[in-house]
């Protein structure tokens, strides 16, 4: 199984554009997340976890060269075991993003972080995607704007702590014209940033911490003892 489109994509002017960009910040992303275990779920042909020093780092997902093939909605690892998860490009190429939120959820521990990258519906790329019907890579995807996907992590009990927007430039074909609007990068970042055609957006799984109830003892108030005077008896010599 695979997504249609996507390998010959991945070797298109397009696609060394955006990965690029996505290797560039995913580096900077993951290089300072410490633990036991970090997990790289989608497009297993590309490192994302390279810069990471986490000492079990694996790939999983339902196609390709991974470490534990499986289904997304029901990733096989068990609760609260995982340190971090970077997911490139999965939640708009899926039926139920939702619940590939709910178990990352599950499987991270508290305190651990997500990273995930996707494609900005509100942008030149965004665009592309509405008026494209070849049903290819990276078209055929239903984008998640970054409101949505903030909205559905806070729901999930995460703190969004930080994300980037990038690749400005608009989806040409032609690698020449991508290079020749080098120039748009700059001034994107600087005008209108959220325009950006992809974004990289952390999160954390923030858990409350518990409250030990304890039961409201009766407490009867102590009546202090009065002190009775000490008489003394005199005695009277006959």
């Amino acid at each position: 199984m695979s997504i249609p489109g996507l390998d010959a994509w991945l070797g298109s002017a397009q696609g060394r554009y955006v990965l690029d960009w996505e290797q560039d910040k995913l580096d900077e992303a993951v290089a300072d997340v410490f633990g036991f275990n970090a997990l790289q779920i989608g497009l297993p042909q590309f490192d994302f976890l390279r810069a990471n020093r986490i000492p079990l780092r694996q790939k999983a997902g339902e196609f390709g060269v991974v470490d534990v093939l499986c289904e997304m909605p029901a990733l096989p690892f068990a609760s609260h075991s995982t340190d971090l998860v970077v997911m490139p490009h999965v939640l708009e190429f899926s039926d139920d993003p939702h619940q590939i939120l709910r178990e990352v959820e599950r499987i991270l521990i508290p305190e651990g972080q997500v990273i995930i990258v996707g494609f900005n519906p509100l942008s030149l790329w965004g665009l592309k995607k509405s008026v494209d019907r070849t049903g290819n890579f990276p078209w055929n995807g239903s984008y998640l704007s970054l409101t949505r996907l903030k909205d559905w992590l806070k729901l999930l009990g995460f703190e969004v702590d930080r994300g980037t927007l990038g690749c400005y430039a608009p989806p040409f074909e032609q690698a020449r014209w991508l290079h020749r609007s080098h120039f748009i990068e700059s001034a994107g970042e600087r005008w209108w940033d959220f325009f950006g055609g992809v974004y990289l957006l952390r999160a954390i799984k923030r858990t409350h911490g518990m409250h030990l109830i304890t039961p409201e003892w009766r407490k009867k108030p102590v009546r202090a003892k009065a002190l009775r005077p000490v008489v003394h008896k005199e005695k009277h010599g006959r």
